[in-house]
């Protein structure tokens, strides 16, 4: 090894001779040198004896000499000279090492322990004795003594010892100690004392307890309730004293249960938990409950699990005072404990109490303000003010209560920031249930003056509806409707009012207005209430005029769709036209007459919505109408009419464009349509028709045409007053029946 670095190893080849890990652990046990033992020394005679004492006593007295405060010295030279049976020498040496620590416990339990053990009992006990006198808060010296007294069968003297223990007021254990030594000789009484003297010195409810189950288990039932009741009157009646002596109420009822005494248990439970608030009686309502389930009947059950609940629900909002979730729940609760009481027909004092303590519950809810004046904080907040109202109203029928109830939480609410609907509406019903219809329309109107909004229009229009007032109902509307022009929902409610009073022509104009307001929110709602209007009342004109005017100004695929549709639905006659109602009641089996439509107007119509998208260049929607369009022949038109639009149906082609963000070369797909073609370049699309022919025509006739070929018998219908002599190939093999099969002209395809 060169510099303290590992030496290097130049032959990294496998040994010739293996040898393995255990027989390396082998060898090295095997090389291990011997421990060194002395040598044993037999002393023949007394000469050598006296010799080896001397030598070792000097020994002993020059390390005693070097290290005077060390105990373990001292104990080693005393225990050496007690083996050599020099208990005089041994007490010297125990007496020195006392005069250098008199307080060392090992010390004096070595002594003692030595006397024992050469059976000089009478030495022992006066070690004990001067030890506890010198030392008397050390209780394993205590415990010797008293053992060696109790087993040596000297009762009197263990007990003379624990009362000059006990006079010291010693730990608890102490205490336990001297009466459970009363009991090993059935000293019952001499036992009871002691515990009196014990609650003298420290009065706690654990030892009250222990006290009371002594005398339980000693048959003397009337003394322990006796122990039990003077413990209650020593704690007191205040909250802090009974909540100290929770564990002496706990211990009393379950005695009480254990002898059979229900009743009793019960009142105690009972006493307990009305002084205790309800945070701080959690194991005293779990003791309660468990009683209650073995024992109660089914209403002193539900009593006591409502309990049980009160103190979680308050522990939960002594967390967050505005959790109104909790709020709720407690108030639940409440609610459901009172309704229960007045089934099962409390007295009036019990129906009292309950009802208190749920307005004690929604007051304190509401209470909890929200902070700041944000909407969604006072979301939950306001439902405890509305359940606060119609629990006094439904259950109390306390109905000034609950007016005041609504005047506080409106006057709460900031209306200048937001409203809520659904308070000044139940607020507004309330009257209206107490008869009081002027104050109810002046809640609303103050309502809508203040701080109007849609709901408040809904609801005071659905309040005179059901009154019946349609005059009010009509002014309303148009207060609502010059609040917010723009909603379709409106005009269309305000219609159909006028329809249902049989009003036609005025529920007419007012679509008019409506549809005429440029800015609307969801115009087609309202054309499509229109047109339906006219429908419903067979005014099939009318409602031709409307679809032309929306598809004016919308020009969307699907009105185009819904127009065609409806010129080809049946629509009731029109309403002069249709039999008084006494007819139809006559023969109430007789199906409604109805005007059919008409498919030719219908196939013009999706013509016209085909033409219209083609000029906007719209092809996805022009290929969606045509889907329409092929569905509606498939059921309603003739085979050639399904082949006509078919044919109008477009391919799908590779386009090619260059990117103008990017500046590449772009290829996606596109629809291509026989017409767009024709007009973009004539010649070309000739001459692909022919090709499509022609493919079609050595494929065989059993496929589809193409939209070329069919765009070719288009042009047909179009030039038929031109000379026959200027047909292509193409257009003969057309004639023939021939089909062009793709787009792209080739035969795999």
């Amino acid at each position: 090894m060169q510099d303290g670095r590992a030496p290097r190893i130049k032959n990294r080849a496998p040994a010739a001779i293996q040898i393995t890990a255990e027989q390396l652990l082998r060898e090295a046990q095997e090389r291990q040198e011997a421990q060194f033992r002395a040598p044993k020394q037999r002393v023949e005679d007394f000469e050598e004896l006296h010799e080896y004492r001397g030598r070792k006593r000097k020994e002993f007295e020059e390390r005693i000499r070097r290290t005077r405060g060390s105990i373990k010295e001292w104990l080693q030279y005393a225990n050496w000279e007690a083996s050599q049976n020099e208990f005089a020498r041994a007490r010297s040496v125990f007496e020195r090492a006392l005069d250098v620590d008199p307080r060392s416990i090992q010390l004096w339990l070595n002594y003692t322990e030595s006397e024992l053990k050469s059976r000089n009992v009478q030495h022992a006990r006066n070690l004990f004795d001067r030890a506890v006198t010198l030392l008397p808060r050390v209780d394993q010296l205590w415990y010797k003594y008293v053992y060696l007294e109790e087993l040596l069968q000297n009762v009197a003297g263990a007990r003379q010892v624990f009362e000059r223990w006990m006079a010291w007021e010693p730990d608890d254990k102490a205490w336990q100690a001297y009466t459970k030594m009363e009991m090993r000789y059935n000293e019952s009484d001499r036992a009871s004392t002691i515990y009196e003297r014990w609650i003298a010195v420290r009065p706690e409810p654990r030892v009250w307890v222990k006290w009371g189950k002594f005398e339980e288990e000693r048959g003397k039932v009337d003394k322990a309730r006796e122990v039990f009741q003077t413990a209650l009157e020593f704690f007191g009646d205040e909250e802090e004293q009974v909540d100290k002596a929770q564990a002496v109420f706990s211990a009393f009822a379950k005695m009480e249960t254990r002898l059979k005494e229900y009743e009793r248990a019960r009142v105690i439970y009972k006493f307990a938990l009305s002084r205790l608030p309800r945070s701080k009686s959690a194991n005293l309502y779990a003791a309660y409950t468990k009683f209650e389930k073995q024992h109660g009947t089914r209403t002193s059950l539900e009593s006591t699990v409502l309990g049980k609940r009160r103190i979680q629900y308050e522990e939960e909002l002594s967390h967050d005072g505005r959790n109104y979730d909790v709020w709720f729940d407690y108030a639940r609760l409440e609610e459901g404990a009172f309704k229960q009481l007045k089934e099962e027909g409390a007295t009036t004092e019990e129906e009292e109490q309950a009802l208190t303590r749920v307005r004690e519950v929604y007051e304190r809810a509401v209470g909890q303000v929200p902070p700041g004046n944000e909407k969604r904080h006072w979301r939950r907040y306001i439902f405890l003010w509305l359940d606060y109202a119609l629990f006094e109203e439904i259950e109390v029928k306390d109905y000034p209560r609950t007016r005041q109830i609504y005047q506080t939480a409106v006057q709460l609410v900031p209306h200048k920031q937001f409203t809520f609907a659904k308070l000044w509406i139940m607020y507004a019903r309330f009257e209206v249930r107490r008869l009081n219809l002027p104050a109810a329309r002046k809640i609303l109107g103050a309502a809508i003056g203040m701080c109007p909004k849609e709901a408040l229009f809904k609801g005071y229009i659905q309040l005179e509806f059901d009154l019946r007032e349609f005059d009010r109902v009509r002014t309303l509307y148009e207060k609502y409707l010059e609040f917010d022009p723009t909603n379709s929902a409106a005009w269309i409610k305000y219609a159909e009012l006028e329809t249902q009073l049989a009003d036609y022509s005025r529920a007419r104009g007012i679509f008019e207005l409506g549809v005429g307001q440029t800015p609307l929110s969801m115009p087609e709602l309202l054309w499509k209430a229109y047109i339906d209007f006219e429908v419903e009342e067979g005014e099939r004109a009318r409602a031709r005029a409307l679809y032309d005017r929306l598809v004016g100004a919308s020009g969307h695929w699907k009105v185009w769709v819904a127009y065609a549709m409806f010129e080809a639905q049946a629509i009731p006659l029109p309403r002069d036209e249709r039999e008084d109602e006494d007819e139809e009641d006559e023969d109430e089996e007789k199906e409604e007459k109805k005007v059919e439509g008409d498919l030719e107007l219908a196939r013009s119509v999706f013509q016209r919505g085909y033409k219209d998208l083609k000029s906007k260049g719209l092809k996805a929607e022009r290929v969606a109408l045509l889907q329409v369009w092929k569905s509606f022949e498939e059921q309603r038109g003739s085979a050639d009419d399904v082949a006509r639009v078919e044919g109008m149906m477009p391919v799908q082609g590779k386009r090619r464009y260059v990117d103008e963000e990017t500046g590449q070369l772009v290829e996606d797909y596109d629809y291509i349509f026989a017409d767009d073609e024709r007009e973009a370049n004539p010649t070309s699309f000739k001459f692909l028709q022919m090709a499509h022919a022609w493919a079609q025509a050595k494929k065989g006739s059993g496929t589809a045409p193409s939209a070329f070929t069919a765009a070719k018998a288009d042009d047909e219908d179009d030039d038929d007053d031109e000379s026959g002599d200027e047909k292509s190939k193409a257009e003969r093999m057309d004639e023939d029946g021939s089909d062009v099969a793709s787009s792209h002209g080739g035969e795999d395809e």
